[in-house]
């Protein structure tokens, strides 16, 4: 079945055609049936599981699109043949633990055994998403043979009288929308109309993909909810479904969970850059929020003559001047799908390997994708797949500070790939792992890694882009396996496996320090798997450096490779796991919360950030004077609110928690895994920022807080650091034997 369109064509819009891919073989040979499925249908794009039925949508060359029928059963795994139900057929797997496969004619019969299930505390494994079900048992995945951009992505961006969708006030002011063929538009009118065009563009542009900036969140149930109010059916499904919300779950990022509700389009995937930059940057920490503009911005990504409006203003605004609006929410879609290149880009390529949808996959956590891979794969050798085996206390990777302070001449050595490297070399794996899969996976995807960064460095432009973004996703999932190995739930984990793995890298990373220090170098700092220092006199210039970190590295167990990964002119050692690179470029980067968090009021990252390049320039004692004078300006009032004002998470806590009870006043009608900004009142009570009213800061809570800022140097600073530092005295007053700041 191909969909062709007639209610927009490419020249009502100027629009490109597809564009031809400059990769000659965009997809490496699919030779690994555990990786990739077993099934090599290629270029498909979309899947959906609906009446014992598989729904596979492929995107031709030329770029229509296909749909093609396989039939699926919805199934279950139970440990026990009493567990079977009577509406299912039984298959025996072979082995132990989740041993008996039950697959039913209905979904609605698999449904209720589920819940039967779950209601008798019985073990079993059933996924709530019906199509990760049928790519598991079908072995097809999606995007084999595609890039980002040969699928069709779209992104949609809504403007907005007010953000209460049940107000009839708070309209949509216009819709944005954009796609990789060319199309660039806006929507305006009246409302119903606007909703209704929408819907047709959809339908007419055929979009593989949705994008958005907090599409989850805010545009997909706003539209939802004034289609509603206009009786408008929002059916953007490529079946002429509505749009609908899907089942609460929760996204991960980092250690952290928040709960979501993610929005479903039949047939379409929709992905969320707010979501996918949030977990993006977890460890490289480099954003202080993440909004688009300020996520560009960062990025430089952000459209020329970027147009900056007030959120609370924005009605008025398009009243005053609607194609200046326009211009903005059509940045806003252009910078959404600029962003989605850059930070979906590891969920893509992932789900070449992983059986699930786009948005499934740009939601679920890294074990969860491995585990999904290794129980397909199981599954079609028709072997049980194992218990989850009980956690144990183990100890973890190896750290150390030896020098803080400003250090110069820094180098980083870094172990590449340490735990998967001690996994692979000691050929440590699950011992549950009765097919032997483990490892020769690991090695299949460092394999495939390295061939991909090596195609990365040799091509340019959109080539070198799609290399990349296989290299990565490749490199996220080898990581995961570590973790994977470790972490209690998961099918195929090891923890006294995982306790090897790390007790042996403490060894190495140890080792090579140690090697450091009797050659005449100076270890800073150790950290799992790489190690600051500062090299042996002598050792000038990188290619010196190079050479001395191979020669260290020839000391280690074949198949550990320490490699060289960085240099930089200066270093602020502050503590473990905290401290402040700059490079020979002047481009600084903060590490560990201690000197940058998110949680931070403004004004006291600014003094830090400031604190910081003073004591790079070899002028720390003038940090008395920065603080001196941040101290007089929180006094006097002179800081606007935004520097004062810090950032909360509203959680469950925050309305359950006595702790949390004057969070709770200002939180009262925000949703669960939203943000606010908050700031102290002179009162003692927390006020929202838009409430604010000019001097009513808690000045005495502010300076002493600063003082806490200041604090956070106090090992870096050294014996100094009273000096430099007064302590605030009673009142707020900063107590000095020159100096009394504020006066009585």
């Amino acid at each position: 079945m191909t969909f062709t369109g007639s209610l927009f064509s490419d020249e009502d819009f100027g629009l490109a055609s597809a564009p031809d891919s400059p990769i000659s073989d965009p997809q490496p040979p699919v030779e690994s049936p555990v990786l990739f499925g077993w099934d090599s249908l290629d270029r498909v794009v979309a899947a959906e599981a609906r009446s014992g039925v598989l729904l596979l949508w492929r995107r031709l060359p030329d770029d229509s699109v296909e749909m093609l029928q396989r039939p699926s059963l919805p199934w279950l795994l139970v440990t026990s043949p009493q567990d079977v139900p009577p509406t299912a057929r039984r298959t025996d797997l072979e082995g132990a633990g989740y041993a008996y496969l039950a697959e039913f004619e209905r979904a609605d019969d698999c449904n209720r055994a589920r819940m039967d299930l779950r209601e008798r505390h019985a073990e079993y494994i059933g996924y709530a998403s019906d199509v990760r079900m049928a790519l598991t048992r079908a072995g097809v995945t999606l995007f084999k043979g595609l890039t980002m951009n040969d699928v069709r992505r779209m992104q949609v961006d809504i403007e907005t009288a007010g953000l209460d969708p049940q107000r009839s006030e708070d309209r949509i002011l216009l819709i944005a929308v954009a796609d990789n063929r060319g199309l660039l538009t806006t929507l305006r009118g009246a409302e119903e109309d606007m909703l209704r065009q929408l819907v047709e563009i959809v339908r007419e542009r055929d979009p593989d993909v949705i994008e958005g900036h907090n599409i989850h969140g805010f545009d997909l149930p706003f539209i939802a909810e004034r289609c509603r109010r206009y009786e408008i059916a929002p059916a953007l499904g490529r079946d002429g479904s509505d749009l609908f919300a899907g089942l609460r779950r929760t996204f991960a990022i980092g250690g952290n969970t928040r709960p979501l509700t993610p929005w479903r389009i039949f047939g379409r995937h929709v992905v969320d850059t707010f979501l996918a930059v949030q977990r993006f940057d977890w460890a490289r920490g480099s954003l202080t929020g993440y909004g688009l503009k300020e996520v560009a911005r960062t990025f430089g990504i952000a459209e020329e003559d970027r147009v900056e409006l007030p959120r609370d203003r924005m009605e008025e605004t398009y009243r005053a001047d609607p194609d200046l609006v326009a211009r903005y929410a059509q940045q806003d879609v252009l910078e959404t799908g600029k962003l989605a290149e850059l930070v979906l880009a590891t969920e893509f390529y992932q789900t070449q390997m992983v059986p699930d949808n786009y948005g499934g996959c740009a939601l679920a956590g890294a074990g969860e994708k491995i585990n999904a891979i290794f129980v397909r794969a199981y599954l079609h050798a028709g072997r049980a797949i194992p218990r989850p085996l009980p956690p144990v206390q183990y100890e973890g990777g190896y750290t150390e500070l030896r020098r803080s302070g400003v250090l110069y001449r820094i180098v980083k050595a870094d172990v590449e790939s340490l735990y998967p490297s001690i996994m692979l070399t000691d050929h440590i794996k699950p011992r549950t792992d009765t097919l032997d899969l483990f490892l020769p996976a690991l090695k299949e995807l460092t394999t495939r890694r390295l061939d991909a960064k090596s195609r990365a460095k040799a091509a340019s432009g959109a080539e070198a882009n799609y290399w990349d973004g296989l290299q990565s996703s490749f490199k996220v999932l080898i990581n995961s396996f570590y973790g994977y190995l470790g972490a209690g739930g998961f099918n195929f984990n090891d923890p006294e496996a995982a306790a090897r793995v790390t007790s042996r890298g403490r060894e190495i990373v140890k080792q090579i320090a140690d090697d450091i220090e009797a050659t005449g170098g100076q270890v800073i700092e150790i950290d799992t798997d790489g190690v600051y220092f500062v090299p042996p006199d002598g050792v000038e210039g990188e290619e010196a450096e190079r050479t001395y970190i191979a020669q260290i590295g020839s000391a280690l167990p074949e198949g550990i490779r320490l490699a060289f990964d960085g240099r930089f002119r200066c270093m602020v050692s502050v503590k473990t796991k905290n401290y402040v690179l700059c490079g020979y470029d002047g481009k600084r980067t903060f590490k560990g919360a201690s000197l940058r968090s998110r949680a931070d009021e403004p004004y006291g990252r600014e003094f830090i950030a400031r604190a910081v390049d003073l004591m790079m320039e070899g002028r720390t004692r003038e940090i008395r004077d920065l603080y001196v004078e941040t101290a007089r300006a929180l006094r006097e009032h002179r800081l606007p609110i935004d520097q004062l004002a810090r950032r909360e998470r509203v959680t469950d806590k925050t309305f359950s928690s006595a702790a949390k009870q004057r969070s709770a006043e200002v939180a009262e009608g925000v949703a669960v895994g939203d943000y606010v900004y908050v700031y102290e009142r002179s009162n003692g009570r927390l006020g929202l920022v838009q409430d604010y009213t000019p001097g009513d800061e808690n000045v005495a809570y502010y300076v002493d807080k600063l003082y806490k800022f200041a604090s956070r140097l106090r090992e870096a600073i050294g014996p100094a650091f009273p000096e430099i530092v007064p302590r605030p005295g009673p009142g707020g007053i900063v107590q000095t034997a020159m100096l009394d700041l504020f006066g009585e």
